[in-house]
């Protein structure tokens, strides 16, 4: 973790000398606050605007890597055109010109997933699934104590053998679990994108539960991991914030370092500070 003030405000300081920066969001947990109804989760107040103006800098490539499918966060985000959005942790690739990019789904992925969804059929809580590409998940926000730990306990019952059998990746999240497949996660989208961009590109990372490790752990490096939740745990990101407050600073502190990085340098001439040109 980051220390001082002064060693968080040097990564703005690069930013804003960068000539190409990334910034790469979760969404659940992270841009918006987790809700009952998972299709109300709308970012926090002033989100939206923030990331809609630090876009038409045109100095930052905005990209969200979610659990979500690609196509829900559009909606959710309310900023057009969308920005690039990973999606199914980082299995769709959905681009701000809507081209889209799914790998194929090999035959034990398939089976596996039905699977999957069959023992949940029989458990009776197809009212709690989320289907998506290459995985699934079941969900229990909003129930008592008692019923999710039931919940937990009947689905991991049925999906550990079929995940021990055939490969797949379980992984629990915060009120949820899921089963999907595991050859693609969001340390894999990083990667992907560290790969395209410059090697001098100032870049972070924000994301909130332990799916977002893998992302940190691929910054390592390259750019600023940080953990966006209420409370403190361990983690391989370097800063932690608090959300929302915390965050929207975050967000202003980036959109100021993108309009500094648009503005000609100052020199001092005959006692009076000039704007002065550098390009040809």
């Amino acid at each position: 973790m980051l220390d001082t003030d002064a060693e968080f405000l040097r990564f703005f300081d690069e930013l804003s000398r960068a000539r190409a920066s990334a910034l790469l969001l979760d969404y659940d947990g992270t841009l918006a606050p987790f809700r009952q109804d998972r299709y109300e989760a709308v970012p926090y107040p002033g989100v939206t605007t923030l990331l809609t103006e630090i876009m038409n800098t045109g100095h930052t490539r905005v990209i969200l890597i979610t659990g979500r499918q690609a196509h829900e966060v559009i909606t959710l985000l309310g900023i057009g055109p969308h920005p690039e959005i990973w999606g199914a942790q980082g299995l769709q690739r959905l681009r701000s010109d809507d081209s889209y990019e799914l790998p194929h789904l090999d035959e034990i992925a398939t089976q596996a997933l039905a699977e999957a969804d069959t023992w949940l059929d029989g458990l009776g809580l197809h009212h709690l699934a989320e289907h998506k590409p290459g995985g699934l998940a079941v969900h229990w926000r909003g129930l008592s104590h008692d019923q999710q730990s039931e919940v937990r306990k009947s689905v991991l019952l049925g999906w550990l053998p079929v995940a021990h059998r055939t490969g797949m990746l379980l992984q629990e999240f915060d009120c949820g679990v899921e089963i999907r497949m595991p050859d693609r996660n969001k340390g894999d989208a990083v990667r992907t994108i560290l790969a395209e961009m410059d090697a001098e590109a100032s870049l972070a990372y924000l994301g909130d539960d332990e799916s977002d490790e893998d992302g940190f752990q691929a910054l390592q490096g390259r750019g600023l991991g940080v953990l966006v939740c209420r409370h403190w745990r361990e983690t391989s990101a370097r800063v932690w914030l608090k959300p929302p407050a915390d965050l929207l600073v975050f967000l202003c502190n980036w959109l100021e370092a993108c309009l500094n990085a648009q503005r000609p340098p100052l020199f001092r001439c005959y006692g009076r500070d000039r704007a002065i040109s550098t390009g040809s």
